[in-house]
């Protein structure tokens, strides 16, 4: 790894990881650009040349999130259903730990103005959110609409999901409920999550066998 690389790794990783620790639970509008710099001990110039948006952190925060899951797959494989609960699960204490972050999340990928696309993640910087993964540079990163339609086709596969329909379908269908379950959770302050989230995919699922 080269010093420049290393030193632009780090500072991308700092950003995150203090933009994670400022907002705690609170909502990413009430954030400033300000503080980010004051912690990680930058100029906006210098923030603004990796994030040219302050979203962008958002972005890059979900793709870590995708990154990280992904990871726990490589070290303990799931297929079909099991799989898809296991989405579900972690999407469970994600928003129990940051609340604040994963609403913002969907505002900013609800803004017609901003057509959402993955923020990139470089190997300098996958091997220092996981130092602990050996494998973790080769890690290819998967989407989370990736994920789940892979989880689909090996639930078709196992003859867990056995409604004829297509698999592009069921796959909307779950990206909807996964998306669509945070904000209904926060509206209805259901508690805890996930058992709210394990109980909508039981019924959806029931209804693809």
């Amino acid at each position: 790894m080269s010093l420049r690389k290393e030193k632009a790794a780090r500072l991308k990783v700092q950003v995150l990881d203090h933009t994670i620790k400022l907002i705690g639970k609170k909502s990413f509008d009430d954030l400033y650009v300000d503080d980010i710099c004051a912690k990680v001990k930058i100029s906006k110039v210098t923030l603004f040349k990796y994030f040219p948006t302050k979203e962008d952190i958002l972005l890059y925060y979900f793709r870590v999130w995708c990154l990280g899951r992904c990871a726990d797959l490589t070290n303990k494989p799931k297929e079909g259903l099991q799989g898809i609960y296991f989405l579900f699960d972690k999407l469970s204490d994600e928003c129990d730990e940051h609340p604040g972050l994963m609403l913002s999340l969907i505002g900013y990928l609800s803004d017609l103005r901003r057509p959402p696309k993955p923020f990139p993640v470089k190997p300098e910087e996958k091997k220092l959110l996981f130092p602990e993964q050996d494998s973790i540079s080769g890690i290819e990163i998967m989407s989370l609409d990736q994920m789940i339609e892979k989880f689909v086709l090996e639930g078709i596969f196992r003859k867990e999901i056995t409604k004829t329909t297509s698999t592009r379908d069921i796959t909307n269908l779950l990206t909807s409920i996964f998306i669509g379950g945070i904000v209904t959770a926060h509206v209805n302050q259901q508690s805890p999550l996930k058992i709210f989230f394990r109980r909508n995919i039981d019924l959806v699922l029931k209804g693809l066998q």
